[in-house]
């Protein structure tokens, strides 16, 4: 049983405790015609971005959050039970994707060499260039003689500059956790780093698993919300493909651990940068209250997952609505209000949006975490008597994630 149960039935309750994932060398270990095959697209000011992430988690510990870090969670795991260094290299190796896989054991060795826990969660996050492999005890293959059109100072194992945004490998739903086959295989890379603690620290362990990153359909934290302790939203997405809502509704409903889950609405969006996941498009900030980017008001498609009365049964409806109705449905509320980003100005909503404007992490009903740049957004939702704590965001903004993205709730007072 695990001496620090996952309890999340909102997004909105009291803010308890949150993983946070602190940037380090991965965010500018690459140079800058790398960016694209690690999943970046600035070059980052590492001392700036880690003092606004430091602003980031001071805001949440005054509110009176525990503040945990996903860095210092696998450390601590892998010093405590020696045998999860094996689980967690099984599963990271497994899903690197090298120009000459024959180069995986001298990768891996390189890994198991690194005795220091802490070094080596850092290490697996930075990556390996060619040069820092012992070649000498490497196959004789002709990828390798020949090179392969790698030179020595040529990423072998790409940084993983994006492990900044704990939001996406994992999400918290009720008790448990869901553990997500990410869309892009480079950021799978971050799911193992939580599942090896989830599975083995000492307050983590027994933690249930709703979904299982080996399965075959992708889906992402940033689509999953809680809306109550019965009900979650999930964003139908580019990200996030119908049969992993399928699979996660079924075993919510109906998995050998119960869930409180009974019905989960999926909400279809728009394929495109700026609407990767349901978050960057809709997040609650109040019992009545939703942020939202202009143009998701129109009908739109969603569906209903609802647990069955026999075993096994998920019943599902088609609804053809508008998004303020579908949430007011999610909810059970007559009437939710929604906040444009941008105040629906459209250059100021499409500016803001890129800055994430609607990625608000609420602490508590009524009171949100936003990223300063967004000005017109936060008088809005200041005139709309929300409370905000403003954190800097000109280095953290580059990553296209606002302050949910950053941040993975493991507890949450109940509404």
């Amino acid at each position: 049983m695990a001496k620090k149960p996952i309890d999340v039935t909102s997004e909105i309750g009291q803010l308890q405790r949150v993983v946070l994932h602190k940037p380090g060398q991965e965010l500018v270990g690459m140079k800058a015609d790398e960016f694209e095959k690690c999943w970046i697209h600035d070059a980052f000011y590492l001392d700036y971005a880690q003092m606004e992430h430091d602003a980031f988690a001071k805001i949440l510990r005054d509110e009176g959050a525990e503040v945990l870090y996903m860095e210092d969670l696998l450390a601590e795991t892998l010093d405590q039970h020696p045998e999860a260094k094996k689980a967690f290299l099984d599963e990271y190796t497994s899903q690197l994707v090298m120009t000459d896989p024959e180069l995986l054991p001298l990768v891996r060795a390189k890994l198991e060499s690194i005795e220091d826990n802490a070094a080596f969660v850092q290490k697996a996050l930075l990556g390996m260039r060619l040069h820092e492999l012992e070649l000498a005890n490497g196959p004789k293959t002709l990828a390798r003689l020949d090179g392969d059109g790698l030179a020595p100072d040529d990423l072998v194992v790409y940084p993983m500059p994006s492990s900044y945004f704990s939001r996406d490998p994992i999400a918290s739903i009720s008790n448990g956790v869901s553990l997500h086959r990410m869309y892009y295989n480079q950021r799978s890379r971050e799911v193992p780093f939580y599942k090896t603690f989830l599975t083995y620290h000492d307050d983590f362990a027994g933690t249930p698993f709703w979904y299982d990153n080996q399965d075959k359909a992708h889906i992402e934290g940033g689509d999953v919300l809680n809306i109550n302790k019965t009900t979650l939203a999930i964003g139908l997405s580019q990200r996030t493909e119908a049969a992993a809502i399928d699979k996660l509704a079924k075993n919510l409903f109906w998995g050998p651990v119960p869930s409180t889950i009974e019905t989960v609405y999926a909400i279809k969006i728009p394929w495109g940068y700026e609407t990767m996941h349901l978050d960057t498009v809709c997040t609650q900030i109040d019992y009545d209250k939703f942020t939202v980017y202009p143009g998701m008001y129109d009908e739109l498609k969603a569906y209903r997952l609802r647990k069955g009365d026999n075993p096994g049964e998920v019943i599902v409806d088609e609804l053809v609505s508008d998004l303020k109705h579908i949430l007011e449905m999610a909810t059970g509320l007559d009437e939710v209000t929604l906040l444009e980003c941008g105040g629906g100005d459209p250059v100021e909503a499409s500016r803001e949006q890129w800055n994430d404007g609607s990625n608000t992490l609420a602490i508590a009903p009524g009171k949100v975490c936003v990223y300063e740049r967004n000005v017109v957004t936060n008088r809005l939702l200041e005139q709309a008597g929300i409370q905000l704590c403003v954190m800097p965001s000109e280095e953290l903004s580059r990553g296209r994630g606002g302050p949910r993205c950053m941040s993975m709730p493991f507890a949450r007072a109940a509404i």
